[in-house]
């Protein structure tokens, strides 16, 4: 099979992944953190040195604030309702807003709204401009009373990205950035310090080579959020409340040492080939959209990008449909639909869906000449 839905999760895992799996499951099967037995201790150890991997790959303040969870979309659930659960309550001020865009995922949408609805923020998104989310645009919208803005660091529709430094610098002082790291992470460079980030969401199973069940949310110092589950930390363990101190403020249960084993080897590999890997997916996603943009029939809604999304739609046929006809006749995974980002596909014009490739460093010019010639055919055909 061509696989080309690495933006849904990553289809190669590098071998040093895959042994470090292994080794976790048959070597250090116990419970970081929770007993003082050999096996515990070497199991507690291994999480933090990946905790200290990922500070230093993403410019992190401080290991203590790497907080594993499952998946990005926990990880920006734990920023945004953690960031409102941690501000303080009082009928005589005004009503928190928080600022977001057109571009994002319902793993960010989602989360705001629900406090929306239940009174106790407002949303304000940012649209579209030409393709694009504006720097200047989010900053126009945030005022005093602006808690964060939350905002994708790669759309995961078309690969668009935005500066997060350049929106740092334009927000007022007091406004928290969070950002939607999924389809940038393990891509391009990104620095929390550098670019004044306060919340960095990572899906450790897409371009950070993990497994799935690997994610993990980096703060900064001032950015301290409430918890948004409780319940056991092997700490203080008289105490009702969750810890005052992180990562056991936000960690509550038993961590998954298979997945977070993966993730520090594949922060390992990200760090010796993410640059080498960016220029040559770069140059897929070049061939792409140069390729479909000739054919008839075709719409590329994508331009040549590092994280490797390239996104269009048929006039011929649904998104869907052309999806599975891929699969079904030239054996080539991608996807159609929405992709969970519905405002980004209302603001291009394409509420019906778009198919979207998604590539690796592992794919070659050979399978995106193949992909090329099935899509002709197909949209012939329909």
């Amino acid at each position: 099979m061509i696989y080309f839905d690495n933006a849904a999760t990553g289809g190669h895992k590098p071998d040093s992944v895959v042994r470090a799996v292994l080794a976790c499951i048959e070597g250090v099967c116990a419970n970081p953190g929770r007993s003082g037995h050999a096996l515990s201790v070497a199991a507690a150890e291994n999480v933090l040195a990946c905790r200290k991997l990922l500070c230093r790959f993403f410019g992190g303040e401080t290991w203590e604030k790497v907080i594993f969870t499952k998946n990005c979309t926990e990880a920006l659930n734990a920023a945004v309702f953690g960031a409102a659960n941690a501000l303080p309550s009082s009928a005589d001020e005004a009503l928190p807003n928080f600022v977001t865009t057109e571009a994002e995922h319902n793993s960010v949408l989602r989360p705001l709204f629900a406090l929306e609805r239940a009174g106790r923020a407002r949303v304000r998104v940012v649209p579209l401009r030409g393709g694009s989310i504006l720097p200047e645009d989010i900053a126009a919208a945030a005022d005093e009373h602006t808690a964060a803005a939350v905002f994708t660091l790669a759309s995961n529709v078309t690969g668009m990205r935005i500066d997060p430094a350049r929106v740092r610098a334009l927000l007022p002082p007091q406004v928290l950035t969070v950002c939607d790291g999924a389809q940038a992470c393990g891509h391009i460079p990104v620095d929390m310090k550098a670019a004044g980030i306060d919340a960095l969401a990572v899906a450790g199973h897409k371009g950070m080579h993990a497994i799935q069940g690997a994610g993990a949310l980096l703060l900064s110092e001032r950015f301290s959020p409430a918890p948004l589950l409780c319940g056991g930390t092997g700490s203080v363990s008289a105490d009702p409340a969750m810890p005052d101190f992180f990562p056991d403020r936000l960690e509550a249960g038993t961590l998954s040492c298979p997945a977070i084993a993966s993730l520090a080897e594949g922060t390992l590999y990200a760090m010796e080939h993410m640059r080498e890997d960016a220029k040559k997916v770069y140059a897929l996603t070049a061939i792409l959209c140069e390729g479909l943009a000739a054919l008839p029939h075709i719409r590329v809604y994508s331009e040549p990008n590092p994280c490797g999304i390239v996104a269009f739609a048929c006039d011929r046929l649904q998104s869907e449909l052309f999806a599975q006809a891929l699969s079904d006749g030239y054996d080539i995974a991608v996807r159609g639909g929405l992709h969970c980002a519905p405002r980004m596909h209302a603001a291009l014009g394409a509420d019906a869906g778009l198919v979207r490739a998604s590539l690796s460093a592992h794919n070659t010019r050979a399978e995106c000449d193949r992909f090329l010639q099935a899509v002709q055919e197909i949209a012939q055909r329909a």
